[in-house]
């Protein structure tokens, strides 16, 4: 994702910390499509990244940052992927990480953290109780908190993912971007670097903006139902449960920044169950080959209800993000 530097903050003559992420394969899926009723749609494979998710590119650009100001120490809470990517970041920087994640992260996911040498306290209840300690711990020890949206370089790495996709697609955008969404920040930052490309001239004045589209689980969708409800923040959702981990977050920090990114690119929320979410998680990965994560599976179970729906139009060219991999979840 580096060479993308000139659009990331990145100090002339600095090396950045990176271990191979993003330039992630997209594969075009035309049966799939079809079966779906439109007209093209692309699969974004973030789960060949680092870590195998798409949170290697935030926590790449995070870690980059924080070492050239010289921070003693990382700490984050998690559900699960992004403790792996900064434990990771933080073993190729040199620089000791703690990381907060509740006990019913995927054990594969698990494994990975402490395998990269973090500290790994396991908490009872979701991510928001994880973030309690992580911020308590960064109080006391002075560690730097890399959580969602509490520092500004996660953001950047994440739009790298609107940079490949448009770059892949030779320089337009598609109408739709279904994404998966906990945190938000791929999303947030694919909104604010679409414009950033058709600002810069990277792309046409007229450029057509995709509309971005909101997939959560039903067991946690608080912002879906503040989408719903056209709030401009959402409500925490009482008891999250889902088993795509990654989509398990009650109270997104960036709730603001994602409604309003779905208000301006006039986009959609929507949310499906458990039984819809394993059945596009096989279906994702019989249709194109890749190994889909269940938040993978939740995108294209949310496709295919805004189809049926008619809120997605046949004449519609569809980027779905795969988010992570699904080995992480077999156990």
């Amino acid at each position: 994702m580096w060479r993308y530097a000139a659009v990331l903050p990145l100090r002339s003559g600095e090396r950045p910390v990176g271990l191979g992420e993003g330039a992630t394969p997209m594969h075009e899926v035309p049966a799939l499509a079809r079966e779906l009723g439109i007209a093209r749609l692309w699969v974004k494979d973030e789960g060949l990244n680092p870590t195998a998710s798409f949170k290697a590119r935030g926590m790449s650009a995070a870690v980059t940052r924080a070492k050239a100001l010289g921070v003693p120490g990382f700490v984050v809470p998690t559900a699960g992927n992004a403790g792996a990517a900064l434990a990771a970041y933080g073993a190729a920087a040199g620089i000791p990480v703690r990381v907060y994640a509740p006990a019913s992260t995927p054990p594969p996911i698990l494994a990975t953290i402490r395998a990269l040498g973090a500290d790994l306290q396991l908490v009872d209840g979701h991510i928001g109780d994880a973030g309690r300690q992580s911020r308590a711990f960064a109080a006391e020890r002075g560690f730097f908190d890399v959580s969602t949206l509490r520092e500004p370089y996660r953001i950047e790495g994440k739009k790298t993912m609107g940079l490949e996709l448009a770059e892949q697609l030779g320089w337009t955008l598609p109408t739709h971007v279904i994404y998966p969404t906990g945190g938000g920040t791929g999303l947030i930052g694919m909104w604010k670097v679409f414009r950033e490309m058709r600002d810069g001239g990277w792309l046409a004045r007229d450029v057509r903006m995709p509309r971005m589209v909101v997939a959560q689980a039903d067991g946690c969708a608080p912002m879906v139902r503040a989408f719903r409800e056209r709030a401009d923040r959402a409500t925490p959702w009482e008891d999250p449960q889902t088993l795509a981990s990654g989509l398990r977050v009650p109270g997104p920090l960036g709730d603001r920044l994602i409604l309003r990114a779905l208000y301006e690119s006039q986009g959609d929320a929507a949310s499906v169950s458990e039984q819809a979410i394993r059945e596009g998680t096989m279906r994702l990965s019989l249709a194109s080959g890749v190994d889909a994560a269940p938040e993978g599976g939740c995108a294209l179970a949310v496709l295919e209800l805004l189809v049926r729906a008619g809120r997605i139009a046949a004449d519609a060219e569809v980027v779905l993000f795969n988010t992570g991999s699904g080995a992480s979840y077999r156990f």
